[in-house]
């Protein structure tokens, strides 16, 4: 657990209400006091004085049955999408990529063996996942995973895949190594990844990594679509192409970003 921390900084007062925020998870919108302590293996008296000092704060409301998270939460992930730059950068690109296959399309990071999705320009549309800023699922079996875990080194690749899922969703291709391993180096040697229905029945979805300045990938950009509505020759003859443009469009925004000197110039008095 989080808490579990070694040295002297550690501060095991913030863990547990992280710990505590975290126990929140699908299907799971409001909880009562017992089940929270159990969620974030807490003893009652202390999960309820982080639920109580959380309400005070507004990131907990108090509700018929239990406590639940208010929107508040939120701040804390778009407070990293913010710092990071990557919405103010990307927007105006996936609003273009959009406009130009009418699919939703969206961009996520790694998170230990998940992806969590960080900015998103959806069009309206019936598909089997919801998804949202801050929604994660397993990398593996995604398009946005794919180019990411591609990227990363042997070793590396075997620790982040150690990592246990947050996302709660069983998906339906769970490959055992040699398979994996083949995949991800075909993701490499094109460039891009594809998903057809790995994830979960009627997601297919196409995904270019983006790159910083020294051409460290950060992160994945997709367009995803319904199968039922999208072939895949439509996906790589027409989307595909956009979609590689618009990567490149992003990464070199984003490289470009990282030459501005930023100055912090005091107030005059």
């Amino acid at each position: 657990m989080p808490r579990e921390g070694t040295g002297p900084d550690f501060i095991e007062a913030l863990a547990r209400g992280l710990e505590v925020i975290t126990a929140f998870g699908p299907g799971q919108p409001e909880m009562t006091l017992a089940e929270v302590a159990t969620a974030a293996s807490l003893a009652r008296p202390t999960a309820r004085r982080i639920l109580l000092t959380l309400e005070e704060l507004g990131y907990v409301r108090a509700g018929g049955r239990g406590y639940a998270l208010t929107p508040r939460v939120l701040d804390l992930g778009v407070s990293y999408v913010r710092s990071m730059g990557l919405w103010d950068v990307a927007r105006p690109h996936l609003e273009r990529l959009v406009a130009r296959t009418n699919e939703s399309c969206s961009i996520a990071q790694l998170d230990g063996s998940d992806i969590v999705y960080v900015a998103r320009v959806a069009v309206p549309k019936i598909v089997a996942l919801t998804v949202q800023i801050g929604t994660r699922f397993p990398a593996l079996p995604t398009s946005l995973g794919k180019v990411q875990l591609a990227a990363l080194g042997p070793a590396e690749l075997d620790a982040v895949l150690a990592q246990p899922t947050r996302s709660g969703l069983v998906p339906r291709w769970r490959p055992e190594r040699a398979e994996r391993d083949a995949e991800l180096r075909e993701v490499r040697a094109r460039g891009w990844a594809l998903t057809d229905e790995q994830l979960a029945l009627g997601i297919r979805s196409v995904a270019a990594p983006l790159r910083d300045g020294s051409g460290r990938v950060i992160a994945g950009v997709n367009v995803n679509c319904h199968a039922a509505e999208t072939p895949v020759e439509r996906l790589l003859e027409h989307h595909l192409p956009l979609l590689l443009q618009t990567a490149g469009e992003i990464s070199a925004d984003f490289a470009r970003l990282d030459t501005v000197p930023h100055v912090t110039v005091p107030a005059v008095s």
